[in-house]
């Protein structure tokens, strides 16, 4: 395991973020779905798996998961095989997805952002028409077409757009899908019941994660000076 001082630091700080946004309720931003909000916790292990790593993202999804049990909340969260274990792959699946999505060339990239985001709007769309008004649903259909078009076109320019969405999307799914999974195999939660839940939260904390991704690694590229066409190994170039 390639464990450097630097690494060390940038999971506490990642970390230290994600306690951060769980103690003072920012990690919960409203959306116009039933749901009313989305979880951005998960935010910092996906960031620390694409910009340092699958060890950075392992270790910033185990102090995640750790805050989760220690935390007040669902019954099912003091069960470490539920809020800590799940979390271990957030951040590993993030940076293999980000390495897999850089490879694309730019036709498949704009193909793949393009369904994509028709995928997102619409579900947004039709979520925000069962509980919001008519012209809120507009407007969130004007959004997605807008965030639809410039995700094509980042795709024809440059890769590392698409890398983030998809790095973002993934991570986002793999918190969904295998603590919902294995509270459903531990029995805290019915399969009708979990299904539910990813449906009206997963779904729109993966979009979430997506655009997060995409600004968060975008704005800090700039502030390192990254170089997006140098190779590295461990997420992005230094």
């Amino acid at each position: 395991m390639n464990l450097s001082v630097r690494k060390i630091v940038m999971s506490g700080i990642l970390g230290a973020i994600t306690i951060l946004l769980g103690a003072t309720g920012w990690g919960f931003i409203p959306v116009p779905t039933p749901a009313g909000h989305a979880t951005i916790m998960h935010i910092p292990t996906i960031l620390g798996g694409v910009l340092e790593g699958p060890v950075v993202g392992l270790i910033t999804g185990a102090i995640f998961g750790l805050f989760s049990l220690l935390r007040p909340g669902a019954a099912f969260f003091t069960d470490p095989l539920v809020a800590v274990l799940p979390r271990l792959f957030i951040g590993v699946t993030a940076y293999f997805a980000f390495a897999a999505a850089k490879k694309l060339k730019s036709g498949p990239a704009s193909i793949f952002a393009g369904v994509m985001g028709i995928a997102i709007t619409a579900y947004l769309v039709y979520s925000s028409t069962q509980v919001y008004s008519t012209l809120t649903s507009a407007i969130t259909g004007i959004v997605g077409v807008a965030l639809t078009i410039l995700l094509v076109y980042a795709a024809t320019r440059w890769n590392l757009v698409v890398a983030c969405v998809l790095a973002g999307l993934v991570g986002s799914l793999t918190n969904t899908i295998l603590v919902l999974g294995m509270a459903t195999i531990r029995n805290y939660l019915t399969f009708e019941v979990s299904v539910s839940i990813a449906f009206l939260h997963g779904i729109p904390e993966a979009a979430v994660a997506a655009i997060l991704t995409v600004f968060l690694v975008k704005g800090i590229q700039r502030v390192r000076g990254f170089d997006s066409t140098q190779p590295q190994n461990g997420g992005l170039p230094r």
